[in-house]
């Protein structure tokens, strides 16, 4: 029986031949030493290799080629299968090795070497390399890719050098593994691995980028593409490309932080420009609020009129476009207090009443199905209607004005509101409708426009509303000249006991009417014997507070240039103060930093803040670190007259 299976593989038309683990040629076929030329006696014991080299073979890829499928045969100890080779003879071949194993022992291989049909082997490019192969050749030869295919269920099938170069396996580790190997072990959790392939046999290909691991752990950023591959419509495998883009992703992760840190720098630098303006405008604009008390002449009343507009025109330039800066960052975010529209919309048109130009009239009207008290942001609710009632004011020389609040939609949680303002001013040319809500840009830009402004209010308001939830727009007259300018926003629906709980609230810490310039006689007296610690290092501020605190009825006001002397003040007469008027930036010690010493030392005397800083966070920041309320510069009388009531004055005296 043995004679028998020996002269059967003696005579076998396949060119084959075993060796041993160490690939020592145990026996041929004759087939096999007619393609080597060589007698049996000068094989036997030879390594097979060696054999293949001296004539047999006529490339050294196609010698590597075959080293590398006998070396996964061994490792996996499953047949392999290798691409089309090329024999000294000119003749196409494709290598099969087939592993003998006894006990999970490998005992033998045998390597058989199967001529490539006619047709097929005539499917070549060049000199007789096949197309099939030359591509093969141009995957395995590339560097800068990580390319190989993957069978039906993801296990690797190939491993070309860029795919050792980057993910740092040797064919034979890899061969055969599932391709998850190289993913961490969040995507894993996730079964990122089996959804990609399901996502590529549904659409074709799936793309994607994320940290992918190598053989000794480290990560890379990688792009990563599969393509699902078919044979005569039947799926056989996929095929993977993997590109490292670390250094990418690391520029990247630069660029992001250095744009944090302009942003940094850029709210930072708006905060300096908002306090060196400001402080300056404080000055100025107190200055002519106090001068108008006095007594002045026709002329000289007309004159610092003029100044007081002008400055509280500059003062909103200011504002506008510290609001645009604020929300082109993103860093402006919405409250969550109690809105009343009616009320809102009502303050809004009294605060624009006497400065109406002769003939026109100012109204509004609301449905009563609008909800009394609804949640949302009332100080960005009021910004934009006092933007579009402004515009409509500034636009209009006969006529009316009119503001409408309806409701537009409702459900079980919230509500929209649309607001309308209807002017018959001189409406909104065709050509700017498409910029209107553009910043800077304001449809009469001509060398001969009468129209003050930044260009910014529509902006801003747009900005707010989508904030807000809605839209804003513009709608013609069509009956006559004039717009409708108009705005949505979403608010939420507050229940009864809600309801009754939040404005009670609101009610408590409701600012107090102004009472300028003319005081109750009981609020100027109980002034009067209040004794106010003013910590300011701008002589020209410290001159039109005083006379500011004391056109309200204060007759007892110490000055400390800056906060370390402030605090010296208050530890020489630790009950003497009623209350401390703060500026934020000082010389030797700021605001911030004297309060937090005060507070730490036990005292409990109210500090208000005065400042000119106006970015958001900055109140906020002021409470948290234990100032008791704060005062915008510049300073507005009736403002700072609220905040004295509130922290000076018991509530049966006001």
């Amino acid at each position: 029986m043995a004679d028998v299976c020996e002269q059967v593989f003696a005579l076998s038309p396949v060119a084959s031949v075993i060796v041993d683990p160490s690939l020592c040629v145990q026996k041929a076929s004759n087939s096999f030493l007619e393609l080597t030329k060589s007698p049996a006696d000068q094989l036997y014991g030879r390594n097979y290799l060696e054999i293949l080299k001296d004539g047999v073979l006529s490339a050294e890829s196609d010698l590597l080629h075959v080293r590398d499928i006998i070396d996964r045969a061994a490792h996996s100890l499953e047949m392999h299968t290798g691409r089309h080779i090329h024999s000294s003879q000119a003749r196409v071949w494709q290598i099969r090795v087939i592993p003998t194993v006894l006990h999970h022992a490998l005992l033998y291989l045998a390597v058989e070497w199967l001529p490539v049909p006619k047709r097929q082997a005539e499917d070549t490019i060049g000199n007789g390399l096949p197309i099939g192969e030359a591509l093969r050749t141009l995957v395995e030869a590339v560097n800068d890719y990580a390319i190989f295919l993957l069978d039906t269920k993801g296990n690797v099938q190939t491993w070309n050098a860029g795919a050792e170069l980057n993910k740092r396996y040797k064919p034979h580790e890899i061969i055969g593994r599932h391709f998850s190997i190289f993913y961490g072990t969040e995507d894993l959790k996730a079964n990122k691995p089996a959804k990609e392939l399901e996502i590529c046999l549904r659409e074709g290909k799936v793309e994607d980028e994320g940290w992918r691991y190598r053989k000794d752990g480290t990560r890379f950023w990688a792009n990563v593409v599969i393509t699902a591959i078919y044979d005569n419509g039947v799926h056989v495998g996929f095929g993977k490309v993997t590109r490292d883009l670390t250094e990418r992703k690391a520029a990247e992760t630069r660029l992001i932080a250095a744009y944090k840190e302009s942003a940094e720098l850029k709210s930072e630098f708006l905060a300096n420009m908002s306090h060196e303006i400001r402080t300056p405008m404080h000055g100025m604009i107190s200055a002519n609020t106090l001068l108008l008390d006095t007594d002045l002449n026709e002329e000289q009343r007309d004159l610092v009129s003029i100044t007081q507009d002008s400055s509280k025109i500059l003062l909103q330039v200011i504002n506008d476009i510290l609001d645009y800066s604020k929300l082109a960052s993103g860093s402006v975010s919405l409250s969550s207090d109690v809105v009343a529209i009616d009320s809102i919309i009502g303050s809004v048109i009294r605060s624009f009443q006497t400065i109406l130009k002769p003939g026109v009239q100012l109204d509004v009207s609301s449905e009563l199905d609008i909800p009394r008290s609804l949640q949302g942001d009332a100080l960005r609710y009021r910004q934009v209607v006092q933007n579009l009632v402004s515009n409509a004011v500034k636009f209009t020389d006969n006529g009316f004005i009119r503001v409408r609040a309806s409701l537009q939609a409702s459900d079980d949680r919230t509500c929209t509101v649309r607001t309308e303002v209807e002017d018959t001013g001189i409406g909104v040319p065709d050509l700017a409708r498409g910029t209107l809500f553009t910043p800077f840009r304001q449809f009469d830009n001509s060398s001969t426009k009468q129209y003050q402004g930044t260009g910014l209010g529509l902006s801003i308001s747009k900005s707010l509303v989508e904030l807000m939830g809605g839209q804003i727009g513009l709608t013609p007259r069509p009956e006559a000249t004039g717009s409708v300018f108009w705005f949505t926003a979403k608010f939420q629906k507050m229940d009864a006991l809600n309801d009754i709980s939040r404005l009670s609230s609101q009610l408590a810490n409701t600012k107090l009417p102004a009472q300028n310039p003319t005081l109750s006689a009981k609020l100027r007296k109980s002034f009067s014997t209040k004794n106010v610690l003013l910590a300011e290092d701008n002589i020209i501020n410290q001159k039109v507070m005083v006379k500011m605190l004391r056109s309200l009825g204060v007759e007892r006001i110490d000055i400390a240039p800056d906060g370390a002397r402030a605090i010296d003040f208050v530890i020489e007469n630790p009950k003497y103060y009623d209350i401390i008027l703060m500026d934020v930036s000082m010389p030797v010690l700021d605001g911030l930093s004297a309060t937090t010493r005060l507070r730490n030392a036990g005292f409990d005397l109210p500090i208000i803040a005065l400042t000119a800083n106006a970015l958001k966070g900055d109140r906020e920041e002021f409470l948290a670190r234990g100032m008791n309320d704060h005062v915008p510069k510049p300073v507005n009388r009736d403002i700072l007259t609220e905040t004295l009531v509130r922290w000076m004055v018991p509530r049966a005296c006001s």
